[in-house]
């Protein structure tokens, strides 16, 4: 959290506006946001966009943030940025969020804004906590985990690497978030999700066992 400038790096995610949000109230430049894929930009008309085949060579110095939710997603776009020869991923947590001083924070994460992480907690690497979310004390959010608006984290959970909590969704204390699971907006969990599995209602009970894993994750050299 340390970048003075960045780059973007996936303008077609809806979330590049609250990092574009983020990195003004952090005093961070963004130097350019790259469209990787076709189609539209949701950067805001103050970034520069550019082409994934047409950015200057002095970009790829510079940090990236990642905005996109889905695991699969972000970790495609990383691979992406890897094979242009990006170096490393800047992590940014909203100054109006709240981090505990014991917290600990890998490479390229995201925290929106007004969410609060508790003590003792460990954000992996690129995992995204969206806005106003609560991870509480002794949670482990493996890497790649994506943690939707609203949703609460009670205590001492585990989540497993590239599961999805979605909005508003309620876990309760000393639960295992299985690997690849998917937890539904809404659903208040009062069991352990088993890996790979996505889960509904209240109480939320398993609809799907079959979900795909995450693939293999690059890394960047520096990360």
């Amino acid at each position: 959290m340390s970048a003075s400038s960045l780059v973007i790096f996936g303008v077609g995610a809806p979330l590049t506006v609250d990092v574009e949000e983020t990195c003004a109230r952090l005093g961070i430049e963004i130097a350019a946001g790259v469209r990787n894929l076709p189609g539209r930009s949701f950067a805001s008309g103050a970034v520069t966009v550019v082409e994934v085949d047409r950015f200057a060579d002095a970009l790829r110095a510079l940090p990236i943030a990642l905005p996109l939710f889905t695991p699969a997603h972000r970790r495609s776009a990383l691979e992406h940025a890897c094979r242009l020869g990006f170096k490393r991923a800047e992590s940014l947590i909203d100054p109006t969020s709240a981090l505990a001083r014991s917290a600990a924070v890998g490479h390229g994460v995201y925290v929106n804004a007004g969410c609060t992480i508790g003590g003792a907690a460990s954000i992996g690497d690129f995992v995204l906590v969206n806005r106003a979310a609560s991870v509480g004390h002794h949670t482990r959010l493996r890497e790649f985990v994506s943690i939707g608006p609203g949703a609460v984290l009670t205590g001492s959970i585990e989540v497993g690497r590239g599961a999805v909590i979605g909005a508003g969704a309620v876990v309760l204390p000393e639960l295992e978030i299985g690997a690849g699971a998917m937890v539904g907006a809404g659903s208040v969990v009062t069991q352990s999700v088993p890996a790979g599995s996505l889960v509904v209602g209240n109480p939320a009970r398993v609809v799907r066992s079959d979900l795909p894993p995450l693939g293999r994750s690059p890394r960047l050299p520096e990360s």
